[in-house]
C-alpha cells in the first residue's frame, strides 16, 4: 500500500473518521498530557503587568481511530495541512493578552502519529501573557507570573489536561533575560474553572522572576546618594557666600525632583508606596532641609541686626521721654502744680521707662552682638555637617536591612 493510500484509508474520506467527533465519544474524557519548551523570555512589562515569551507547546493524546497496523513504521510525521483532518483539543491560555503562531518558513506546527493512536501535536507560538504584580518591594521584588492552560468547549466530562510526568516545562540552556533571573524551581498545578456553562479542566505553572538590581543602581539609587551628598557640600561655604548657598540648593532639590519623577515614569499609576519612592522621597527630604538649613543660618546671622535696630529705637524713646517728664515738671513748678506729680507716698513721679532693653541688648556692643550671632549660626552649619551624614547612614542601614534582607526572606519564604 501506498503512503498516500494509507493516509486516505486511515483519515481519508474513505476512512469514515469524522474530525468533529471527540475520542472515545459518549465514553470516558480523552486525557491530554501537555509539556511546554520556552525558546525565550522576556519584555516583561510593569506598566502593563503582562510578559512575552517564545514556547513550543506539545499535546499528546490517544485517539484509537488512528491506530494501525499496515504500516512498518512506529510513527508517522505527516505534514501540518494533515490537523485539519483529525480531532484536536480546544486549548487557549486563559491569561493570554495577545498570540500568533509561526509561518516562516512554513507553518511551524508538528503533527506525529503512532501505532497505538497515539497523536503528538507541536506547535510554536509567541505569546504576551498576563502577569499581576505586586511592586510594594520594586525595584528588589521577585515576581510570580502564571501561564494557564484550558479546555474553552469542552467540559472536564470530555476532555482533562494534565502535565507531563517528566520534564512538563523545559527551558532553553541559553536563556538569559536582561531585569530578571528565572528561577529553576516552577510550580505545576491545577487551576479548574467552574462557570455557568460547566467545569472546565485547566492546568498551570507559575514562573518566579527575581530582579536583578544592577540598572537600578546605576541609574537611580547612586545618582540620588551623589546628590544628596553633594547638597552636604554647602555646609562648608561660607555663610556670607548666599548666592554659591542658594544656587547649590536649588540645583540639587530640582535636580533630586527631576531624578525622583524619571523613576516613577517606567512603573504603573498604583496606589502603594514603593521601596523605591521611600528612597526618592527620604533623598528629597534630605536635600530640601540642606537648603532650609541655610535659610536658618542665615536668619540667626542677621538677628544682631535686629537687636541693634532696637536698641537705638529703645535710646531714641528714652531721651524723649526725658524731655518730656523735664518740660513737664518745668511747666507744673512754674504754676504752682509741684504737688500733682507727687504720688499717694509723696514720692515724686519721674516718668516709667516704656521700652526695657533685654539683658542681651545691654550688655553687648554692637560687635561683641554681632560676633555672638554669627558664632551661632556658624554652629549650625558645624552641627549639620556631622548631623546630615550620620542621619543619612542610619536610614540607609534600616532601608537596605528591611528590603534586602527582612523582606526577602519573606518573599522566599512565601514561594
Amino acid at each position: 500500500m501506498s503512503p498516500s493510500d494509507f493516509l486516505d484509508k486511515l483519515m481519508g474520506r474513505t476512512s469514515g473518521y469524522d474530525a468533529r467527533i471527540r475520542p472515545n465519544f459518549k465514553g470516558p474524557p480523552v486525557n491530554v498530557t501537555c509539556n511546554i519548551f520556552i525558546n525565550s523570555f522576556g519584555s516583561i512589562t510593569e506598566t502593563t503587568m503582562d510578559y512575552r515569551l517564545n514556547v513550543f507547546l506539545r499535546q499528546q493524546w490517544n485517539d484509537p481511530r488512528l491506530a494501525y497496523k499496515e504500516y512498518p513504521d512506529n510513527s508517522l510525521d505527516l505534514d501540518p495541512s494533515m490537523l485539519d483532518s483529525i480531532w484536536k483539543p480546544d486549548l487557549f491560555f486563559a491569561n493570554e493578552k495577545g498570540a500568533n503562531f509561526h509561518e516562516v518558513t512554513t507553518d511551524n506546527k508538528l503533527l506525529r502519529i503512532f501505532q497505538n493512536g497515539n497523536v503528538l501535536y507541536s506547535i510554536r507560538l509567541t505569546l504576551i501573557l498576563s502577569c499581576p504584580m505586586d511592586l510594594k518591594n520594586f525595584p528588589m521584588d521577585i515576581q510570580t507570573c502564571t501561564m494557564q492552560l484550558e479546555s474553552f468547549g469542552y467540559t472536564m466530562n470530555d476532555l482533562i489536561f494534565e502535565w507531563l510526568d517528566v520534564s512538563p516545562v523545559q527551558v532553553a540552556d541559553d536563556l538569559m533575560l536582561p531585569q530578571f533571573v528565572l528561577k529553576e524551581e516552577k510550580d505545576l498545578g491545577y487551576c479548574t474553572k467552574n462557570y455557568n456553562t460547566g467545569k472546565f479542566t485547566c492546568i498551570e505553572v507559575k514562573f518566579h522572576l527575581e530582579r536583578q538590581m544592577g540598572y537600578y543602581l546605576i541609574q537611580m539609587y547612586i545618582p540620588s546618594l551623589l546628590i544628596v551628598i553633594l547638597s552636604w557640600v554647602s555646609f562648608w561655604i561660607n555663610m556670607d557666600a548666599a548666592p554659591a548657598r542658594v544656587g547649590l540648593g536649588i540645583t540639587t532639590v530640582l535636580t533630586m525632583t527631576t531624578q525622583s519623577s524619571g523613576s516613577r515614569a517606567s512603573l504603573p499609576k498604583v496606589s502603594y508606596v514603593k521601596a523605591i519612592d521611600i528612597w526618592m522621597a527620604v533623598c528629597l527630604l534630605f536635600v530640601f532641609a540642606a537648603l532650609l538649613e541655610y535659610a536658618a543660618v542665615n536668619f540667626v546671622s542677621r538677628q544682631h541686626k535686629e537687636f541693634i535696630r532696637l536698641r537705638k529705637k529703645h535710646r531714641r524713646q528714652r531721651i524723649e521721654e526725658e524731655l518730656v517728664r523735664d518740660s513737664r515738671g518745668f511747666y507744673f513748678r512754674g504754676y504752682g502744680l509741684g504737688h500733682c506729680l507727687q504720688g499717694r507716698d509723696g514720692s515724686v513721679a519721674e516718668g516709667t521707662t516704656v521700652f526695657a532693653a533685654p539683658a542681651s541688648i545691654a550688655y553687648y556692643d554692637n560687635d561683641s552682638l554681632r560676633k555672638r550671632f554669627v558664632d551661632r549660626a556658624k554652629r549650625i552649619d558645624t552641627i549639620s555637617r556631622a548631623f546630615f551624614p550620620l542621619s543619612f547612614l542610619i536610614f540607609n542601614i534600616f532601608y537596605w536591612i528591611t528590603y534586602k534582607v527582612l523582606r526577602h526572606e519573606d518573599i522566599h519564604a512565601n514561594l
